[in-house]
């Protein structure tokens, strides 16, 4: 399963890299983000631990993992592997490059799905990807441009969701 988020942001590069790398923030402006800390601190990331909501109308659904991540400052991209939750296995990667005199910002999440007999990949391609991670990167791409850009300042070119 691989789905692909996008959104352009009137913003410079640096603004947004630093808003995408600096993930204990993310609860401050993000709503939808419950909780972020760091569980190990490393100069170039550490281990992570995320949790968030997927709102389903008035609903809002708990999800939780924990990450290794890992920040490359001179390609302006954060690397994710998840390592615990359903999602273990997960690599995510954020990319962060100048754009149509803004930034564009992309994030690549690939994974075969969980070790579920049966189920676990079309779990992952038709269920998990499309409405959980989709939903939850689309909402913090969303919220990460407006942060750095205000509302005027963000364009979202929306999921390629492709279903490998």
């Amino acid at each position: 399963m691989r789905t692909v988020d996008r959104i352009h942001v009137a913003a410079p590069v640096e603004s947004v890299f630093r808003a995408a790398m600096d993930v204990e923030q993310w609860p401050v402006l993000l709503s939808h983000y419950r909780w972020v800390r760091m569980l190990e601190r490393r100069e170039d990331g550490g281990l992570v631990e995320m949790a968030a909501w997927r709102p389903f109308g008035v609903f809002n659904y708990p999800t939780w993992w924990v990450s290794e991540m890992r920040i490359d400052r001179g390609a302006h991209a954060v690397h994710y592997r998840h390592v615990r939750g359903i999602t273990a296995g997960m690599d995510v990667v954020w990319r962060v490059q100048p754009m149509n005199g803004g930034t564009e910002v992309t994030i690549v999440h690939d994974w075969s799905g969980p070790r579920w007999p049966l189920i676990g990949p079309s779990a992952a391609r038709w269920v998990i990807g499309p409405v959980f991670i989709h939903g939850i990167a689309s909402r913090t791409l969303a919220g990460i441009a407006k942060a750095v850009s205000g509302n005027e300042g963000m364009r979202e070119r929306g999921n390629e969701g492709m279903r490998e």
